[in-house]
């Protein structure tokens, strides 16, 4: 191996590991894994994959970020060109990288494809029903709607049916119990998966050539329902065929139940084609809860347990746990496993020794979602200019303040941020750190502004 090609492997191992750290484990064992290292010519380098998908994918979604690793870590890399990698023997050669761990990727097949039969599906949680969900102000009105969904599926106006809201609010819980509910009386055929499962078996299909098997055997059921829709954002060519099978489901009279974190008109990044379809149906938010409806919720799951759980208790875990209602569950039944444990009754004091790492966490979390809320009441701008592609300044100073504090106050990565704001890429997120921070120390009334929004924040 000559020196040059010793220093584009070297390169190549660097951006390598940049993507792992950037879009995270299992995306890159999904997407990046495979990439070969191919030749440099002249200010161009070219990648090579094992299928023309494969290829087409990663151009899509991150040829622009490749190019730009490239040019930052090799002056002699201008352009960076991604083809289909042929097999020994072909017109063109297979480029072998000189780390030592890469022949195993470059002999590395693809994972064989679960057989996309009944299976295909995710199988429905039997502790989520209509019974054991807690109804209040906050979400009588999604309940309603699944309500109806489960004993008249395909009635006009709610199909599809949209439930949106925050995580861990019941939007899982609801299509479970609706499932749940038309299986139990055996007439019709339910398949439920995330947005995530309904792409890897996808592109499962394609990889094992049987996307006939796939449309068919999901165009051939009743019900479909689809959780966290917000991860097809991005996704074009999952988003194309989750759209060509809402269609002919739909056509078809059959039900649709959808779920994602916003409404189908906040859901930037996806096709408008599709939201517009979307939006067509039922649409039903679930609503943060409030303290009366936490409180319903404990007495209801610590009566169900048969354990003592004093009002105090939960009075306090109801004023703690706010956001999410899964947490709040959670911490209870921490409680009633170490009251069982232990043989020990369920105190104040007991409590905050048993869940202190939840409470802590609770002392300084703040959401994504309540700085975008917070700035944008500050500035007297719309929410959705947070995720929005307008640059006016207006707009774009509030959104980077926002970034920022979402960078000061939450543990989540640059690109988490990024997809919280209109899907930007993690080095917009960095530049408007830094943009805000040489703010503060030139102007102090917008320091003061960014201060304060901290101040209330945390408070």
């Amino acid at each position: 191996m000559s020196p040059a090609d010793a220093g584009l492997a070297v390169h190549w191992s660097r951006i390598r590991d940049r993507l792992k750290l950037e879009v995270g484990e299992v995306e890159y064992a999904t997407w990046l894994k495979q990439i070969v290292l191919g030749p440099l010519e002249e200010d161009e380098i070219t990648l090579l994959l094992p299928t023309r998908f494969l290829r087409d994918w990663v151009r899509g979604q991150y040829g622009d970020r490749l190019q730009q690793l490239w040019m930052v870590e090799c002056a002699a890399v201008r352009r960076v060109e991604l083809q289909v990698q042929r097999q020994p023997g072909g017109a063109s050669p297979v480029v072998e990288s000189s780390r030592a761990e890469e022949p195993a990727v470059v002999a590395e097949a693809p994972a064989p494809a679960p057989e996309v039969r009944s299976d295909l599906a995710a199988p429905l949680d039997p502790r989520f029903t209509f019974d054991s969900f807690v109804v209040g102000k906050p979400n009588e009105f999604a309940y309603a709607c699944a309500r109806r969904v489960a004993e008249k599926p395909s009635s006009p106006g709610f199909n599809p049916l949209f439930l949106y809201g925050g995580v861990g609010l019941g939007k899982t819980h609801l299509m479970h119990a609706i499932g749940s509910e038309l299986l139990r009386g055996g007439r019709v055929s339910v398949a439920y998966m995330s947005a995530e499962k309904f792409m890897y078996r996808f592109i499962a299909a394609i990889r094992s050539q049987s996307t006939m098997e796939f449309k068919e055997h999901l165009r051939s059921v009743d019900v479909l329902m689809i959780d966290d829709l917000q991860f097809l954002i991005g996704k074009d060519n999952t988003q194309e065929e989750f759209f060509h099978t809402f269609n002919a489901l739909v056509d078809a009279g059959r039900q649709i139940v959808v779920s994602a974190d916003k409404s189908p008109s906040d859901l930037s990044g996806l096709e408008d084609r599709l939201r517009t379809r979307l939006g067509c149906g039922m649409v039903a938010d679930i609503h943060a809860t409030t303290f009366e409806l936490r409180i319903s919720i404990l007495e209801a799951k610590a009566q169900a347990s048969g354990v003592a759980v004093p009002t105090k208790v939960m009075e306090f875990l109801a004023h703690k746990i706010t956001s999410n209602v899964r947490e709040l569950e959670g911490a209870l039944n921490r409680l009633i496993a170490h009251a069982n444990l232990f043989g020990r009754p369920v105190t104040l004091e007991s409590t905050q020794e048993v869940l202190h790492d939840i409470l802590k966490a609770h002392d300084r979390r703040v959401t994504i979602e309540e700085i975008q809320r917070k700035v944008a009441e500050h500035w007297n701008i719309r929410l959705t200019d947070m995720s929005s592609a307008r640059r006016a300044r207006a707009v774009a100073r509030p959104r980077q303040v926002a970034m920022y504090l979402a960078k000061q106050l939450t543990s989540r990565s640059l690109p988490e941020i990024g997809r919280k704001f209109g899907n930007r890429d993690h080095t917009t997120v960095m530049h408007a750190v830094s943009r805000v921070a040489e703010l503060m120390t030139t102007d102090a009334a917008f320091a003061e502004d960014v201060e304060l929004l901290r101040r209330m924040l945390e408070g």
